[in-house]
């Protein structure tokens, strides 16, 4: 088995096609068959059905998915690792939920630049389900987020508080209405906003991501819940404003990683997002973020 037999078996399931993984690989159809082949070969099982209307997964297809997502991960970050010029002593990577790479984390990165420059980093944007699966992998040193699932070898840690806030592109007009946008924070969120408006109908728009709650609401108007760091630039900027009287929820993140690293490096990045994270919390308890409302 070998990682362009993995990458043609990947592409076969993204496009659903031999024909059309063959076109984006940049192969002929006959390579990408042999490839196929070879594979299944070593792994003593066929991998696709194929028919008029392209190529279907088997449940041995299915079952090697996540093998083989494993695999191309598990020998890009070989290359990373063994390529490392001989400045740097070691890598790190980290991933984490998209909200968590405004402001927090790159300063968090910038900080490590500044006090360890010998530490290449690898950053990456991901979910709960996919992060936890990288950590338990080891493809990835460091996860953070916001609903963590425990598992034998992971430790989970508690690092901070989100604030989230109520944003509206008019903060004069009536709340709630048919505009507002329900951000999927997590369970933690859910409860928090169910126990303060019990009688809220269900919004007729959800999103996963605060990100895309507020470019919807940027170009189409609307309000959203969003963290405060989000919040700040965006009402400094005028584009969007605080909606009065609202409440603010707390929404927990965590630090997940492998109690069974053997990363050099592992426990001075985490002494390190502990003491990003204490910063965080002293400016939100202080009171610095919150003035310009």
């Amino acid at each position: 088995m070998d990682i362009n037999q993995v990458k043609t078996f990947l592409a076969v399931v993204a496009n659903g096609s031999f024909l059309e993984a063959a076109t984006r690989l940049y192969v002929t159809q006959s390579t990408v068959s042999s490839r196929i082949q070879a594979l299944e070969s070593y792994l003593g099982a066929s991998l696709f059905v194929r028919n008029r209307s392209g190529a279907t997964l088997t449940p041995a297809g299915r079952r090697f998915i996540n093998h083989a997502k494993a695999f191309i991960l598990t020998l890009e970050q070989a290359r990373h690792d063994v390529g490392l010029p001989s400045r740097y002593r070691a890598s790190i990577t980290i991933g984490a939920r998209i909200a968590l790479w405004e402001v927090f984390l790159p300063h968090w990165v910038g900080e490590m630049r500044r006090t360890a420059p010998d530490i290449s980093i690898r950053s990456e944007i991901g979910f709960e389900e996919d992060l936890m699966r990288r950590v338990i992998e080891g493809t990835m040193d460091v996860a953070l987020m916001y609903t963590p699932q425990h598992s034998s070898g992971i430790h989970v840690q508690h690092l901070f508080d989100e604030t989230l806030v109520l944003l509206t592109t008019d903060p004069n007009k009536p709340w709630p209405d048919e505009d507002y946008i329900y951000v999927d924070w997590g369970p933690a969120f859910y409860a928090q906003h169910s126990s303060n408006y019990p009688d809220l109908e269900r919004p007729a728009q959800v999103v996963n991501i605060g990100w895309l709650g507020v470019q919807i609401i940027v170009s189409n108007g609307g309000s959203c819940f969003v963290p405060v760091r989000m919040a700040e630039p965006l009402i400094r900027a005028g584009q969007l404003f605080h909606m009065p009287d609202s409440p603010q929820f707390k929404l927990p993140t965590y630090m997940v990683y492998s109690r069974n690293s053997d990363s050099a490096v592992l426990e001075q990045v985490l002494n390190s997002l502990r003491t990003q994270a204490a910063t965080e919390q002293q400016k939100a308890s202080s009171g610095n973020f919150l003035q310009w409302w």
